[in-house]
């Protein structure tokens, strides 16, 4: 049977991503993406919800979003989803979903720059564990 994990979203970063490399070298970042949605009910009325989305980057484009990207700044990413599985301190079981993001491309202009734009694309993840 088919499948596809596949990730389109465009919104903004709630906090500045944090550059950090792994032992072989690598760089990853993580960041909040708040990705809004508005819609019309039946009685007219317009609402929005806000969905938060944990997104990872690794290797150049994670230096090139520590770069370029701050808090509150748009920015599309494609990528895939991940599961993360792990126990706590209490021995409870945890999960939480992630993109990996696979695709970046900054949308507006930075505070004090002009409207550019730059699509970059990563090499696939080194796992680690």
């Amino acid at each position: 049977m088919a499948s596809l994990n596949r990730v389109f979203l465009i919104g903004n970063l709630t906090r500045d991503p944090e550059l950090r490399y792994i032992p072989s070298g690598t760089a990853v970042t993580d960041f909040g993406l708040a990705v809004n949605q508005n819609w019309t009910g039946k009685d007219g009325q317009k609402h929005e919800d806000v969905v938060f989305v944990d997104v990872t980057l690794w290797a150049r484009q994670a230096e090139l979003a520590c770069e370029y990207l701050t808090k509150g700044r748009s920015v599309f990413i494609e990528g895939r989803l991940q599961l993360d599985q792990w126990q706590d301190k209490d021995g409870q079981k945890r999960s939480k979903m992630r993109v990996v993001g696979e695709r970046m491309q900054f949308l507006g202009a930075p505070p004090g720059k002009g409207g550019e734009s730059a699509d970059h694309k990563a090499p696939p993840p080194e796992e680690f564990g």
